[in-house]
Formats: C-alpha cells, structure tokens, sequence
C-alpha cells in the first residue's frame, strides 16, 4: 500500500528558502535627484504666486501650467504672533525658505505674479508683496517677469460698509 500523505519533490517547494545575510545583494547607492533635467546653464522656470493682504502673505511656487505645486509657504508659517503675519519680515523669512526649497528642485528661475485682495476690497499688495519679491531676487533665483494679477471688477457688487461708510 501506498502512503496518503507523501513529502513532495525538492523542486515544488512552496515558500522561498531563507536567505542568508552573506549573500544577500548589494544595492548599488542611486542618487536620486528631483525636478526636471537640464543642461549646464539652462533656465529652469516656475511661478511663484504671491498673494499679499494686510492680513497674511502666501507665496505659492507652481510649474509653468500652475497645475504642480513645488512649494508654498505664508507670513504665518514663519510668525508666531497673529499681527506679524502681514508683515514684511514674515515675507521675507518665507520667501527664503522658498528660495531655498527651489533650489533643491533645481528650479533656477521664476516668473512673479503679484496679486492683492481686489475686487470690491483692497487693489493694493500689502506689505509682505515688496521684501517677498526682494527676498527671492537676492537669493539668486532669477526672475523673469513681474505681473499684477489683483482682480479688478469691471463692475462691482456693493462696498461693504454701508451708505456712510466704516465709522470709527
């Protein structure tokens, strides 16, 4: 008679022999570099979004498209008073952090987009807008164009306020 349970056949092992640390592979060490590839020399530009209130300054780094964020940072990620958010030393600590930020990305240019509150509000940048732009230029990025993107109705609903305006 034949067993009913017979040990099977070397070569149909069903789990992996274990692997001992002598020969286990080596991996070769891989730098891995993000951004995209140029040449020596080349331009790598982005757009660096800044939207300056009285209230806060973001400074937004996308692709050309604006659809890939690279890095974002605000006067309030630097600020630990409510009050210094808006202000121009918060701007400039952040955009310092985006500069640097940048140039890990290898993103060597950057085309500025300023914008403030607008519509019926502000049309002015606050004060973040001037050393954000300041702070980007003597970090070594260069910087192609500056725009004015503040939306500016071309009629508006009404200004907050009332018929006699804000009265203090």
């Amino acid at each position: 008679p034949t067993p009913i349970f017979t040990t099977p056949h070397p070569s149909h092992r069903t789990m992996a022999s274990k692997r001992k640390a002598d020969d286990a592979p080596v991996a070769a060490a891989v730098e891995v570099k993000a951004g995209p590839k140029v040449h020596d020399g080349e331009l790598v530009f982005a757009v660096a979004h800044i939207f300056a209130s009285f209230n806060d300054t973001f400074i937004h780094v996308t692709d050309i498209s604006g659809r890939e964020t690279f890095v974002r940072r605000t006067g309030g990620m630097e600020v630990k008073a409510d009050r210094d958010e808006s202000s121009p030393y918060a701007a400039m600590i952040a955009a310092q952090k985006v500069a640097t930020r940048l140039a890990e990305l290898g993103i060597t240019a950057i085309h500025i987009k300023v914008r403030a509150t607008g519509g019926t509000r502000s049309k002015t940048p606050g004060p973040g807008a001037q050393s954000a732009m300041r702070a980007l230029s003597r970090s070594g990025i260069k910087i192609g164009r500056i725009e004015d993107c503040t939306p500016i109705p071309t009629d508006a609903t009404r200004k907050k306020g009332g018929r006699r305006g804000r009265r203090l």
